[in-house]
């Protein structure tokens, strides 16, 4: 396993977390910086639920964003294929 170079502490919703990585820290902290965006604006349309269960609702959301993408990505690769094979 690789050694992990960063150690980088980031706020997120109010909460100090240590992570532990081997990207550059500014990637790190943007990365964290958009989860925090992204809960506090969940927070801001579900007030009265509890920080765990907002941090749920947040993971979900990011999650639906990226399996858009993936999904994106994957027809985008077949389109390109497909074009690809039209040309030969």
């Amino acid at each position: 396993m690789g050694e992990f170079k960063n150690r980088i502490t980031v706020s997120i919703y109010d909460q100090q977390y240590t992570i532990i990585g081997e990207d550059d820290p500014s990637h790190i902290r943007y990365v964290a910086g958009l989860v925090d965006a992204r809960i506090r604006d969940i927070s801001r349309y579900n007030a009265g639920l509890d920080t765990s269960r907002k941090a749920v609702l947040t993971a979900v959301n990011i999650m639906d964003d990226y399996v858009k993408l993936q999904e994106d990505y994957e027809l985008l690769l077949h389109k390109l294929e497909a074009e690809g094979q039209r040309h030969d």
